[in-house]
């Protein structure tokens, strides 16, 4: 079956913009097709929702497909529901790219329409793209991912696997440094020079937003200092790394733990996790046809960990 459009591919260059509504269609044979690591449900497709699109008489829309490795960025549910329905081809659209932003573009497509995500997997979806885009604004990753600015800002901050650039890149595309002194210092010496200067063009030179360049005009207008005292002490830093062994101490000395069922069997976990010296000798004793399958339960253990790590963030503060 063919409906005649035309084959083409969702690019990186045109996204997060991108419209997938308008993206032309193929038919794929099923077979030809991947699961894999795209999704941003941690828990998997849902049974019911497969059953209930399956049942359906409407026509599902067309999935997203990573032509590289052929895995489904967006429409698991969709696929299994044409399995379901006997069909061997399916609606595609196919997107080239990396795999880390076709595992943004799976995030945002899930925001859009779907099943909705839960709350706990845009967190972690935003831990994760936090990991794999670092240079993303707060504001453009919960564009992304459906959460506010400031969650996202409040997991950055508690990642200890994030790295922490200089500058970021906004919605707008523009980067934009972390600490915005120097960018506010250079916009009021431009406003010393050319007091007629617009705002956009302040702004444009300074390599600050219009909106910053306001602020810093309205401070010296006031006879202010145009860097508020906040934004000269704050300074990137990544967290303080935490000693292992020190913290497993505190914590098997802890009664609270060691004299309940819930603290024994998180102790027993903690102590059953590999240290980093240990990985080669786990690797090479793996028969190389597990060990594809092996690194698929990894990754579900590394992600029930990532969870537990958010829930007790939230609990602490």
């Amino acid at each position: 079956m063919n409906l005649g459009w035309r084959d083409q591919t969702a690019r990186t260059a045109s996204w997060p913009e991108l419209d997938l509504a308008e993206l032309p269609v193929r038919w794929v044979p099923v077979a030809a097709l991947r699961a894999g690591s795209m999704s941003p449900r941690r828990a998997g497709e849902d049974a019911g929702h497969v059953r209930l699109l399956a049942d359906s008489l409407a026509e599902l829309p067309p999935i997203l497909v990573h032509r590289e490795s052929m895995r489904v960025i967006d429409g698991m549910h969709r696929l299994l529901a044409a399995v379901a329905r006997g069909r061997v081809e399916v609606a595609a659209c196919f997107f080239d790219g990396s795999e880390r932003d076709a595992f943004v573009l799976a995030v945002r497509a899930n925001i859009s329409h779907g099943l909705p995500l839960t709350a706990a997997d845009r967190s972690a979806a935003a831990g994760r793209i936090l990991r794999s885009h670092p240079e993303w604004s707060d504001r453009l990753i919960a564009k992304v991912t459906g959460l506010s600015p400031g969650t996202v800002a409040g997991i950055r901050q508690r990642d200890e696997q994030a790295d922490h650039p200089a500058t970021r890149i906004g919605r707008d595309g523009r980067a934009r440094p972390v600490n915005s002194a120097d960018g506010r210092r250079k916009a009021g010496k431009l406003f010393a020079e050319r007091p007629s200067a617009s705002l956009r063009e302040v702004a444009r030179a300074a390599g600050v937003a219009v909106s910053t360049a306001q602020d810093v005009r309205r401070r010296l207008r006031a006879g202010q200092d145009p860097v508020p005292a906040g934004v000269r002490s704050r300074i990137a830093r990544p967290p303080a790394p935490v000693d292992r062994e020190s913290v497993l101490r505190a914590l098997r000395a802890d009664p609270a733990l060691r004299f309940t069922e819930a603290g024994r069997a998180l102790l027993r976990w903690l102590d059953a996790a590999p240290s980093a010296s240990a990985l080669d000798l786990v690797v090479a004793s793996v028969p190389e046809y597990h060990r594809a399958e092996l690194a698929e339960l990894a990754t579900g253990a590394a992600r029930s960990w990532q969870d537990l790590a958010a829930r007790l963030r939230r609990s602490a503060r």
